[in-house]
């Protein structure tokens, strides 16, 4: 399951009023429910495959209440007219290099055109390339290397060319 295919999902559950969805692709389990305690925020959940000889996991107590992951620096963030938000398109593993041996993508400073990678996010053991939207330069890196990310978490400021 790729980017694309989740964006249409969730395209689709946005069209026809959907609440709560369920794929699973073999031992991929994709979970989508809008709602709850992140009014309108979309969380994306998935179970990997269970470790052989472990017994199953205790479900979790219904009335406890989640705990709520901390705002993401978006809720305070201004972004300038001549400037552009990059945010993440799904929850995941913020990555700035193809692998740990490589360099980053991009760095503060680096110039980008529309459809340059910035970044990968992890969803599912899947790497999603994040492409700009725009062309410019990269005026600030919110996020550091390896650390989770939400779904419209913003990720890079681009300085509008």
């Amino acid at each position: 399951m790729d980017i694309k295919e989740i964006r249409e999902i969730l395209r689709l559950l946005d069209r026809y009023g959907i609440q709560d969805f369920t794929l699973q692709r073999g031992e991929n389990k994709i979970r989508i429910r809008k709602g709850g305690l992140l009014e309108e925020a979309v969380q994306v959940k998935y179970r990997e495959a269970p470790v052989v000889g472990a017994p199953p996991a205790a479900p979790a107590a219904e009335a406890a209440p989640a705990p709520q992951a901390p705002s993401p620096p978006g809720d305070q963030l201004t972004v300038g007219e001549n400037q552009f938000l990059v945010t993440s398109p799904i929850v995941g593993t913020f990555y700035r290099a193809p692998s740990p041996e490589s360099p980053p993508y991009v760095e503060v400073g680096s110039a980008v055109s529309k459809g340059a990678v910035l970044c990968i996010v992890e969803a599912m053991k899947i790497m999603n390339e994040i492409e700009c939207e725009v062309t410019g330069k990269i005026s600030t890196i919110l996020v550091e290397n390896a650390q989770p990310v939400e779904y419209g978490q913003p990720l890079f400021i681009v300085d509008l060319a």
